[in-house]
């Protein structure tokens, strides 16, 4: 085996072990709980992500020296997130950044538009490394899946990359829906099903191919289908869904788990398995470039991104009609544009 392999072998087991291990700074305390009067709701009995483990990576990943080049993806959608920001007509004096992490929203951001923000992690570490913004901002080391503030406080919230990994969604969309004032308005970002794609397929098929079955390395994702629902259900209305994909190409598929161990995107779903065997990462490595591989050699890893914005209902807000108050027929629509026959006399 040729010494350039064997590298990589051992930056991929090193990657692998790094990112099931969560090995790195230990937890930053407690996160603030369910506080009667407060905006927390029940957690659900869907548990799929290890909560614990997510926290452990962020930190680890924030405590990278040159963690830096890693948040690549974090900071051109933080940026299209505000970009939906500056859309909405009006001054928000007080907004919610949920999962904020370095304020990858809030640096696109000036008090023209916000006048204070509020952001929140899981991670301590992530919050001291936060990026200057022009706008007054306060940290709150919170989790998202309960978040510690009273219902109508915000005229703002937002989020971005973060609630892909939250075990009850409906539940933290409920949160987010009561903590914002009559009118107040969501938008976030959160990845989607088909989100790395390539490299659950190359995975899924070494392993068969190599050990008789596969297990899941890839955390399962929110489809983009469910997420007017989603939102309906927790209680927004004049809803906006829609869907991005970000392409980024890197050398082979070590270097995809690298960069998702930096940017603290590794699985920490329950039902992880920790380790892949040689055989399976090699046969995999191959597998990508084979199916997806660019002529150049390098290989794509996409990532589904899901932009959602929605209101909080309010009686200024325009209502639709009623059923039957229309005055026109959709039939008579094929007649527009036709010449009018005028009889002579």
């Amino acid at each position: 085996m040729s010494s350039g392999v064997m590298r990589s072998l051992l930056r991929a087991q090193r990657a692998l072990r790094a990112a099931s291990s969560a090995s790195g700074l230990p937890p930053a305390g407690p996160s603030p709980g369910p506080r009667r009067g407060l905006s927390a709701a029940s957690r659900g009995s869907m548990n799929v992500f290890n909560r614990e483990m997510k926290k452990k990576q962020k930190n680890w990943a924030a405590a990278l020296e040159d963690g830096h080049q890693f948040q690549y993806l974090r900071d051109e959608v933080g940026g299209r997130v505000a970009d939906r920001v500056y859309d909405v007509a009006r001054t928000f004096p007080l907004a919610l950044d949920v999962g904020g992490g370095r304020s990858h929203i809030a640096e696109h951001l000036n008090e023209d538009v916000v006048q204070r923000l509020v952001l929140t992690d899981v991670s301590e570490a992530s919050l001291r490394k936060r990026r200057a913004s022009g706008v007054l901002s306060q940290c709150v080391l919170a989790d998202e899946e309960f978040l510690p503030f009273r219902e109508n406080t915000f005229d703002l919230v937002l989020s971005s990359l973060s609630l892909h990994w939250v075990n009850d969604l409906p539940g933290a969309l409920r949160q987010i829906q009561q903590v914002l004032k009559p009118d107040g308005v969501f938008i976030g970002a959160m990845v989607g099903g088909d989100t790395l794609y390539e490299l659950r397929c190359s995975l899924q098929l070494a392993e068969t191919e190599r050990e008789g079955g596969f297990s899941p390395h890839v955390s399962p994702f929110t489809a983009g289908t469910d997420l007017g629902a989603l939102l309906g259900g927790a209680g927004f209305n004049m809803l906006t869904v829609d869907v991005d994909d970000v392409q980024v190409c890197f050398p082979g598929i070590v270097e995809v788990m690298t960069d998702l161990q930096g940017m603290g995107e590794s699985n920490c779903s329950w039902n992880r398995r920790p380790l892949l065997h040689r055989d399976t990462i090699l046969a995999a490595a191959a597998i990508y470039k084979e199916m997806y591989g660019h002529e150049d050699g390098s290989v794509p890893a996409t990532f589904q991104i899901l932009y959602l914005i929605g209101w909080k209902p309010h009686e200024s807000q325009t209502k639709p009609l009623k059923r039957g108050s229309a005055t026109a027929s959709l039939r008579d629509l094929s007649k527009i544009g036709q010449p009018t026959n005028h009889s002579r006399t």
